[in-house]
C-alpha cells in the first residue's frame, strides 16, 4: 500500500511519489528574521508537467536568496507569484540541490528516474519568443531564480525543476558538497569569463569583494586557475587567512578604511577629499601587493552601494567592474568621468547559462575547484543557517543542509535504496 507521507530521510520505493511531503516553509504572516520565518510543515508534493523533473532532495545549498524571502523584502515573493496567477500561499525556497531523479514529465529525455543529479539555480521558458529569437536565456524576460522567484525549491523532501537544470553528480562528491557551490560557482564563473573583451587572462589582477564568502571563495580559485592574480577584500584576519589558503595573492582589510558609501554630493569638498583619501588608500594597498603601480583589470562586485564608487575608481583603464548583487544597497553611485574618459566598463551579470554551469561542475568533478563547503547542518537547521547569514556570522565559504541524506560524507543512497 502506498504511503501518503514519508519521514524526512525515509526512502520510498524508487519512483513512488507520495501525496505529501515535509518542507521548510515561509508564509507571509511569519515574514521577519529567518529563525522565525521558516517552519517545517506538511504540504502537497508537486506534480511534474511537460519537461519537468521531480528530485528526491539529498542536500540543499544555503544562500542569501532566502534571507530575502524570509524578510519579505525587497520583494514579497509569495504576493508576487499570486499577482501572476499562482495560487499557493506559501514559499518553499532553496536554489541549489543534489538528489535523485524520482519522476519525469512528458518530453524529458536527458535524465531518467534513479539518476543522481545536481540541480542548478536558473529557470527560463525555452518556448519564450526572445529565446527562440536567439536571446541569451539569462537576458530573457522569462528568466527566474529557481527557489526564490519560483516555488518548490530544495528545502523540502522533493523539489520540482526543469530538465535542463539537472546535471549528473560527480560520483566522488558527497551530497552536501554537490549542493554547496551551484549558485556561487557558476555566478563567479560568468562574471570572470562570460564577458568578451574583459575575461581574466594570465597576469591580470582581479579585485574580489567578500573574498571569504561563497562567491569570493569560488572567484579566488577560478582567477588563480587561469594564472590571474586574485586580491581579496575581507573584514577580519581569520577571513584573510582563509582567502590565502585558497590562493589569494594579497588581502585588503576593508575595516582599515572609512570612506564607504555613496559618493558625496557635488560641492561637498570635504566629503570628496575623504572619499579620494580612502579610495587611493585601497589603491596603494593593491600596488603594495602587486609590487608595482597596477590597477585591477577586473573588479568582482556584489556589495553594491557602499563599494561601487571605489570599485569604479580603482578599475584599470579599459577594465571592467562586474556586479551580480547589491547586498549593501541598490543605489550605486559612480563618477561618470571615470567611465567614459578611461573607457571603463560597468557590467551587470546574473547567474550563468547551462554550458557555464556544466563547465563549473566539470572543474569541481576533476578536483580543480574546491566547493568550499564550510558548514553542513540538518534539515531542521535551515532557518538557523539563514539567520547566521542574515547576522553576518556565518563561516567562510559555502554552506549546505542535509535533507534526506542521513549522514555527512555520503556519495550514494543507502544500501536499502538498491
Amino acid at each position: 500500500m502506498t504511503k501518503t507521507l514519508y519521514e524526512v530521510g525515509e526512502l520510498p520505493p524508487l519512483g513512488e511519489v507520495p501525496a505529501q511531503m515535509y518542507a521548510a516553509v515561509i508564509r507571509q504572516d511569519r515574514f521577519g528574521e529567518p529563525k522565525q520565518a521558516f517552519r517545517t510543515e506538511v504540504v502537497d508534493t508537486p506534480r511534474v508537467g511537460r519537461g519537468q523533473v521531480l528530485v528526491y532532495v539529498m542536500a540543499a545549498g544555503i544562500n542569501y536568496n532566502n534571507v530575502w524571502s524570509s524578510l519579505g523584502r525587497p520583494i514579497d515573493v509569495i504576493g508576487m507569484r499570486q499577482r501572476q496567477g499562482e495560487t499557493e500561499d506559501f514559499h518553499i525556497g532553496g536554489s541549489e540541490a543534489s538528489g535523485v531523479v524520482w519522476a519525469v514529465g512528458d518530453g524529458v529525455r536527458n535524465v531518467k528516474v534513479g539518476d543522481h543529479v545536481l540541480v542548478t539555480s536558473g529557470q527560463w521558458d525555452e518556448t519564450a519568443k526572445d529565446i527562440r529569437m536567439g536571446a541569451d536565456p539569462l537576458a530573457s524576460g522569462s528568466f527566474k531564480a529557481w527557489g526564490y522567484e519560483t516555488n518548490y525549491g530544495s528545502f523540502a523532501q522533493f523539489c520540482r525543476v526543469d530538465e535542463y537544470q539537472c546535471h549528473l553528480k560527480p560520483a566522488h562528491l558527497s551530497w552536501e558538497e554537490s549542493a554547496a557551490f551551484l549558485l556561487t560557482g557558476p555566478t563567479a564563473y560568468r562574471q570572470l569569463f562570460g564577458w568578451q573583451g574583459n575575461t581574466v587572462r594570465p597576469g591580470d589582477p582581479v579585485l574580489i569583494w567578500g573574498g571569504a564568502g561563497g562567491l569570493g571563495s569560488m572567484a579566488i580559485q577560478l582567477v588563480k586557475l587561469v594564472g590571474g592574480v586574485p586580491i581579496a577584500v575581507v573584514s577580519s584576519e581569520s577571513r584573510a587567512e582563509y582567502c590565502r589558503s585558497l590562493g589569494a595573492a594579497g588581502i585588503v582589510n576593508r575595516r582599515e578604511f572609512d570612506h564607504w558609501g555613496r559618493l558625496p554630493d557635488v560641492g561637498d569638498a570635504e566629503g570628496a577629499a575623504r572619499f579620494l583619501r580612502g579610495a587611493r588608500g585601497v589603491g596603494k594597498k593593491i600596488w603594495e601587493i602587486l609590487g608595482e603601480r597596477r590597477s585591477p583589470r577586473i573588479v568582482l562586485e556584489h556589495s553594491g552601494q557602499d563599494t561601487l564608487p571605489t570599485s569604479m575608481y580603482l578599475c584599470d583603464n579599459a577594465g571592467m567592474v562586474v556586479i551580480c548583487g547589491g547586498t549593501s544597497g541598490y543605489n550605486g553611485d559612480i563618477d561618470l568621468r571615470h567611465l567614459w574618459m578611461r573607457s571603463k566598463r560597468l557590467q551587470g551579470s546574473h547567474y550563468a547559462d547551462t554550458r557555464e554551469c556544466r563547465e563549473v561542475i566539470e572543474l569541481v568533478g576533476a578536483g580543480m575547484l574546491d566547493p568550499c563547503l564550510s558548514a553542513c547542518e540538518s534539515f531542521q537547521d535551515i532557518g538557523q543557517m539563514h539567520q547566521m547569514m542574515h547576522d553576518n556570522v556565518h563561516p567562510s565559504g559555502n554552506m549546505a543542509a542535509l535533507v534526506n541524506a542521513t549522514r555527512r560524507g555520503e556519495t550514494t543512497l543507502p544500501l536499502s535504496a538498491a
